[in-house]
């Protein structure tokens, strides 16, 4: 892929705009999980009572990915996007706004969750259709990238919102830009133009699929890995310590710069374990580096290879399955990393509890070098993509002619 890949992609009729909506309408992502902690704790007085709505929400999540993605085939992406954008901002809505005992916060949490839309699964099945075939993979690679974004601005938003207004408006501000995101993103020309066609094959066969079986588990295995390693830097430093959120925030922007520059790279079947490999070495590094320099050193050498290697998986879904299937397969490739950050957040949790923080991060380090072992396990089912097409295979196939008659 040539260097110039991006600024062909940034000049590509609707990318802009289609990522620009599907960014907004992602927005809340990285607003929710801290938004529902701080709000639920102050209303119950109990962090315990919040992680059980925490995990509602992430259980409803992995729940619903691959079943939304499905029905985005039988049914369109616009009414499915359109219906769950509308549940789960008035679930959010109706958290912040009425009295609850604590059931009925995890009640409307887990709807949150199972009805939370589907735009990730969506924009990715979209984007073969937005782009030649020869800067998809560099589309990826910039979606990864921006998408770091979203967990740099949310948490900060959130918490401005939470502690310099009210947690109330902390929920009702993702939920508008919920309703907002989506009306953006399902009013682009680019999703009316796309048709993803009915699959012929029973729900969950994708995942039999090596490619999608092996990212699935790759995603896991780094999300968790992510989530074990952002637990360990607030418990590093403290609950009431900015120095945690600076630090997360340059990693965030290391992995950015890092999707900026390594994702003009072909990719090849060995360069997955490679942008894994530099995740698994600054990981490693971090429970022999406290302090915010040392932390922040290793967390640049980990984040500069976590959205390359994001956008690579998503490459390597899409080319590996037949554009009916893609929606789904990306619904359990979300799942797989949604399981991975309500473990990896536990795993950290119990070890920060019993023995500190440089095992909470030794457990992180583990989970990466496991995700990149996992990669390098996989060399041999990868697809070769350079120079090639990143799109799903077609599910039509060319029609033999009967021969002329001349």
């Amino acid at each position: 892929m040539s260097g110039s890949g991006f600024g062909d992609l940034v000049r590509a009729r609707g990318v802009l705009r289609i990522i620009a909506a599907q960014l907004t309408a992602r927005f809340p992502s990285g607003m929710l999980s801290l938004g529902l902690l701080f709000h639920v704790e102050g209303r119950t007085g109990s962090y315990g009572v919040a992680g059980v709505v925490l995990a509602a929400l992430s259980i409803g999540q992995a729940l619903a990915g691959p079943a939304t993605g499905r029905l985005m085939g039988r049914l369109g992406i616009r009414p499915v996007i359109i219906t769950t954008t509308v549940l789960c901002a008035a679930a959010i809505a109706a958290i912040a706004v009425l009295d609850l005992p604590p059931a009925g916060i995890v009640g409307l949490a887990l709807v949150a969750g199972l009805t939370f839309p589907p735009i990730t699964s969506a924009v990715r099945t979209i984007y073969p259709k937005l782009v030649p075939s020869a800067l998809l993979g560099q589309l990826f690679s910039l979606d990864a990238s921006l998408q770091e974004l979203i967990w740099i601005g949310g948490p900060v938003l959130v918490t401005f919102l939470a502690t310099g207004v009210s947690t109330r408006v902390a929920l009702l501000v993702p939920a508008a830009l919920l309703i907002g995101g989506g009306a953006w993103f399902t009013a682009s020309r680019e999703v009316g133009r796309v048709r993803i066609p009915r699959s012929r094959r029973r729900f969950g066969v994708v995942l039999l699929r090596p490619q999608v079986a092996l990212m699935t588990l790759v995603g896991f295995l780094v999300i968790a890995s992510c989530a074990a390693i952002e637990a360990s830097v607030a418990g590093a430093f403290g609950e009431h310590d900015p120095t945690s959120g600076v630090v997360l925030s340059i990693w965030s922007l290391a992995s950015l710069a890092g999707g900026l520059v390594l994702g003009r790279l072909p990719m090849r079947p060995w360069s997955l374990a490679l942008r894994l490999g530099l995740v698994a070495v600054g990981a490693a590094l971090t429970p022999f580096l406290p302090g915010f320099l040392g932390l922040t050193a290793a967390l640049v050498v980990s984040g500069f290879g976590l959205a390359p290697a994001l956008g690579m998986m998503s490459a390597i879904v899409s080319s590996s399955v037949r554009f009916s299937d893609t929606a789904e397969a990306y619904g359990w490739t979300n799942t797989g990393q949604l399981v991975g950050v309500a473990l990896g957040a536990a795993l950290a949790g119990q070890a920060l509890d019993r023995a500190g923080a440089p095992i909470a991060f030794a457990c992180g380090a583990g989970l990466a070098v496991l995700s990149s072992l996992a990669a390098a396990g996989g060399i041999r089912f990868f697809p070769d993509l350079k120079g090639k097409d990143a799109g799903p295979v077609p599910d039509t196939a060319p029609i033999p002619l009967p021969p002329s008659a001349g």
